[in-house]
C-alpha cells in the first residue's frame, strides 16, 4: 500500500478524502494545510483565481515532495492534492495532510510540503480583479 496520495483535479478538493487516506492507528498526530482563495491581495479586491499546470510534471514534482517528506521526517502518510481551473472566493486550491506518530513531525512535514510545492511545482495562478488580471507564481 502506498504512503502517498497525489492528485491534480478540476473537481472540488475533498478534505475527508485526504484525512481518510492518512489515517493510521500507529499515528498520534495529523496535520493539515488547507489553502483557500482569499478576497484580496496587495490591497486589491480579488474576484477569482485561475490555476493551470503542466500536469504530468506537476504530479511528478508533487510525488518527489511527498517522497522527500517521508525520508526527512518521521511521518507515516502524506496526501497532496491541488485544484485546477477557476476557483471562487472561499474555494480550496490545495490540501496537504500528513500523519505521524508524533505531532511535531506532522507539522514540519506539512510546512515543508506546502513551501516546496510553491517553489518547485509547475502550477500557475492567475488572479482576477474587477479591473484586470495578473499571473503570479510564474515559476518554476
Amino acid at each position: 500500500m502506498s504512503n502517498t496520495s497525489i492528485k491534480i483535479t478540476s473537481n472540488k478538493l475533498n478534505l475527508d478524502e485526504c484525512y481518510s487516506f492518512v489515517e493510521d492507528d500507529s499515528c498520534g498526530g495529523v496535520s493539515a494545510f488547507i489553502g483557500t482563495v482569499r478576497n484580496s491581495t496587495q490591497n486589491k479586491a480579488v474576484t477569482q483565481l485561475d490555476f493551470s499546470s503542466y500536469e504530468a510534471m506537476a504530479v511528478k514534482e508533487m510525488q518527489k515532495i511527498a517522497n522527500l517528506a517521508l525520508e526527512k521526517f518521521d511521518i507515516k502518510k502524506i496526501a497532496i492534492h491541488h485544484a485546477e481551473g477557476k476557483l471562487q472566493i472561499g474555494d480550496i486550491p490545495v490540501i496537504i495532510v500528513v500523519s505521524a506518530p508524533h505531532r511535531k513531525a506532522a507539522f514540519k512535514a506539512c510546512e515543508f510540503a506546502i513551501d516546496t510545492l510553491k517553489e518547485t511545482v509547475p502550477i500557475w495562478k492567475k488572479e482576477h480583479f474587477s479591473d484586470g488580471e495578473v499571473w503570479v507564481n510564474a515559476h518554476p
